[in-house]
């Protein structure tokens, strides 16, 4: 029995033992588990952390990517813009330091001239001087005999001008004028009425400015003496057809040279009056030059309503009578009208007339004109600009601009550059040349509607101011109303003397 209890023992304790084991087993696996589970978690936070770790290393290369490409593409548009700029602005300069240069030539020859003048100035006063101190001691001694000699001359030449007057007005009343038709195209002469006239019936003037004159100067039946009156009276007439005071006054003064003092009939004072004007107008009558260099780019220039278009057409028509082969170029691209105009006239002169749409920057189509003109093989393109004021900064730096493009394709172009004037402007022609000079380098002048109201004498004083080649005049609204300028016969219309 002991020992069964003895065995029963072992066995519970066995069993306990085993259960006990049991426990501890089930607790060290239990512990496992949830070591396993913690290290699965901490393994899972670690690959989180780590994918996240990489999403934002990712998200910062990108970052940083797209910062330096835009860093360098504003590193690229400034440097553009900065190379644009420099070059813009060294176009510029350089346009400056040429108006400079010119201005400086300008002022030296001005400098020179006044100089020169001076001199002579002094020199003529020094001989002035001297043959008045020479006059001087004969006239003191004759001084009464001569003082009494003039108011005689003075009596009978009042008399005999008196009596002139009157059988004048007697043969007047007697044989009253005749009335002629008015010319179409007619320029008034500057002197009429210097002196008494007859009513003799006169002949128009023939030559091509003949029509401008009307006319004939009628016979004159008295003479006056060529006094300081008379003088003055000149130097109003011409003032009045424009010809503006310092040329009138150079004028009237070399007429007196010589002749002060001396009695002339009215057909020998408009012949002096005439040569001079033509002798200031010879050194500017030249036709437009064409050169051996092909194709020869004239540009034209002018303000609004001067007659850039109908001139334009003119010459074409002129140029392809002489077997030249011209291209126009439409470059008033802001009015359709001016587009519509040109066209017109280039099918009347038998000359292509190359077009862009309307708004198209003209110096873009100058450009596509001068490398069509060169594919051509055109002779001459003549390219019309938009009217534009002198005052107007804006428009006059667009035709600058046009001139600065055309030279990127031919650097010596443009070879012409004419500047077409109204004549009804009057004394303004004078400012609107120094300021289209200043911007385009006018080369030559030509001058329209002289078949209207204009006097004309501005032209003169173009001439004796600016010395630039006068190469045509507008005489009216036809084709072949383009005249070569000719200084002897507008210097005879001026002044209404029939040689």
């Amino acid at each position: 029995m002991a020992e069964a209890r003895a065995a029963e023992k072992a066995a519970a304790q066995a069993a306990a033992d085993a259960a006990e084991a049991a426990r501890q087993a089930e607790t060290e696996r239990l512990g496992a588990e949830a070591a396993r589970q913690v290290e699965a978690e901490a393994a899972e936070v670690q690959r989180a952390e780590a994918q996240k770790a990489a999403e934002e290393a990712a998200l910062r290369a990108a970052q940083e990517a797209a910062d330096e490409a835009t860093r360098q593409a504003n590193e690229e548009a400034a440097q553009q813009a900065a190379d644009d700029a420099a070059a813009e602005a060294a176009l510029q300069a350089a346009a400056r330091a040429e108006r400079e240069a010119e201005e400086e030539i300008q002022r030296q020859e001005a400098e020179s001239a006044a100089r020169v003048a001076e001199a002579a100035r002094a020199a003529a006063a020094e001989a002035a001087r001297q043959a008045e101190a020479e006059a001087a001691a004969s006239r003191a001694v004759e001084e009464d005999a001569a003082r009494k000699a003039a108011e005689e001359a003075r009596r009978q030449e009042a008399q005999v001008e008196e009596a002139a007057r009157k059988a004048q007005e007697e043969v007047q009343r007697a044989n009253p004028p005749r009335e002629t038709a008015p010319l179409r195209t007619t320029l008034t002469p500057v002197a009429p009425d210097l002196i008494d006239q007859d009513t003799s019936e006169t002949e128009s003037k023939p030559g091509l400015l003949g029509r401008l004159i009307g006319r004939s100067a009628p016979k004159t039946v008295v003479r006056r003496t060529l006094d300081d009156d008379m003088l003055e009276q000149l130097e109003e007439l011409l003032i009045t057809a424009d010809m503006g005071v310092d040329t009138a006054l150079r004028v009237t003064a070399n007429m007196a040279e010589g002749r002060f003092g001396k009695k002339l009939s009215v057909a020998e004072i408009k012949k002096l009056m005439a040569d001079e004007v033509a002798r200031i107008m010879e050194p500017v009558a030249r036709p437009l030059p064409l050169y051996p260099k092909t194709p020869q780019v004239v540009l034209v220039v002018g303000v609004n309503g001067s007659g850039k278009t109908t001139t334009i057409g003119k010459l074409a028509s002129q140029f392809r009578a002489a077997g030249k082969k011209v291209v126009i170029a439409a470059g008033d691209t802001f009015r359709a009208a001016a587009v519509e105009q040109l066209q017109v006239w280039g099918e009347r002169a038998g000359v292509p007339v190359l077009t862009a749409p309307q708004g198209t920057d003209p110096a873009s189509l100058a450009f596509d004109a001068l490398e069509q003109a060169q594919r051509d093989g055109a002779d001459l393109l003549m390219i019309d600009t938009a009217g534009r004021l002198q005052n107007r900064s804006d428009l006059m730096e667009e035709l600058a601009k046009i001139v600065r493009v055309i030279r990127k394709k031919d650097e010596t172009a443009p070879h012409n550059t004419l500047l077409v004037l109204d004549a009804t402007t009057g004394q303004n022609a004078l400012s609107q040349v120094k300021v289209f000079q200043d911007i385009s380098d006018v080369s030559g002048l030509v001058m329209t509607k002289l078949d209207g109201t204009a006097k004309g004498g501005v032209l003169v004083a173009l001439a004796d101011k600016f010395g630039l080649p006068i190469h045509a005049i507008g005489v009216g609204e036809q084709i072949d109303d383009l005249a070569p300028f000719d200084p002897e016969e507008f210097a005879d219309a001026l002044v209404g003397f029939d040689r």
